[in-house]
């Protein structure tokens, strides 16, 4: 990895740039170490220029949204936490509704505005953690829907500058996509997401009874999401249920004893006590089931030891 050099960051970045900072605080299952250097981007043009002079300086980094489905590593991040805080929304009301959508607002948050509009095709998005950016990465999908199935186009930051890609181009699969598989070297800067009109009511509804079921079968606390991605034709949370492995503690992580496939911080957990779960978790069920469970949680940060 190239190595930061903060005499230049802050010449290119000044006060904007922030020093040695926690990442706990970042992340949803509320573990990390520090990283070197830390800016925010409070648009999709501030989040350009940024990854711009990060390339321009060589520098390492990582975009952060709303830090789930993420496992970043005691020992910190040598590098740039960019954290995308581009927020900037604006529906178009039309006979074929869609909205334009900057990168780092909340999937949430996005559902309840739709939704407050009368505009449907989003009540699922109203239950997954994270940011627009992160959904389009990752492909990121609840209750039947998912980016693949409602995203129109996106804008990225390549080498070559700003791009609009079409959907198609993104090649979706089950949670993944070109950008993610082929690691290209790009920015999620925003995205066009197509709605359909509807009864604000009835659009209301249908969220309130995806979160409510979420509710109850997702355990609540600190976690990074679904740990483990669905094998075909079966669940992560059943074989690791199966295998006996619910409850399972190391240190102060532990198994959801509501849902397998979630690993839950019970507070000062440390990153290499979520690996070792991990590891006894892939080994017990593919020793029992023969299934290899792949990780649908990126790990990133300081190598081990």
């Amino acid at each position: 990895m190239t190595k930061l050099s903060l005499p230049t960051l802050r010449a290119a970045f000044g006060d904007k740039l922030q020093e040695n900072i926690s990442l706990a605080a970042y992340t949803s299952a509320r573990i990390g170490g520090k990283a070197d250097a830390l800016i925010i981007a409070n648009s999709a043009d501030d989040l350009a220029e940024i990854i711009s002079l990060l390339w321009e300086t060589n520098s390492p980094y990582l975009v952060l949204g709303g830090g789930s489905n993420l496992l970043i590593s005691d020992k910190g991040f040598s590098g740039v936490i960019v954290l995308n805080k581009a927020k900037a929304i604006r529906f178009i009301e039309d006979e074929d509704p869609s909205v334009l959508v900057e990168s780092g607002v909340t999937m949430s948050r996005l559902a309840n505005q739709a939704a407050t509009k009368g505009l449907a095709g989003l009540e699922w998005a109203a239950t997954v953690p994270g940011t627009v950016g992160g959904a389009v990465y990752g492909n990121a999908g609840a209750f039947g829907g998912d980016m693949a199935g409602c995203l129109l186009h996106l804008e990225l930051l390549t080498e070559n500058g700003r791009e609009n890609w079409d959907v198609s181009a993104l090649e979706y699969a089950y949670r993944s996509s070109k950008l993610k598989r082929d690691a290209i070297k790009c920015a999620i800067l925003s995205a066009e997401i197509k709605l359909t009109k509807g009864e604000q009511v009835e659009i209301q509804g249908r969220m309130r009874g995806f979160i409510q079921k979420r509710k109850l079968t997702q355990p609540p606390g600190a976690s990074m999401g679904s740990m483990f991605k669905n094998p075909e034709g079966d669940f992560a949370g059943r074989l690791i249920e199966d295998a006996g492995l619910k409850g399972t503690r190391i240190g102060n992580v532990e198994i959801s004893t509501k849902h397998g496939n979630f690993f839950i911080n019970h507070g000062e957990t440390k990153s290499n006590d979520v690996i070792a779960l991990i590891e006894l978790v892939q080994k017990t069920v593919f020793e029992k089931f023969g299934e290899k469970l792949e990780l649908e949680v990126e790990i990133i940060g300081k190598e081990h030891e």
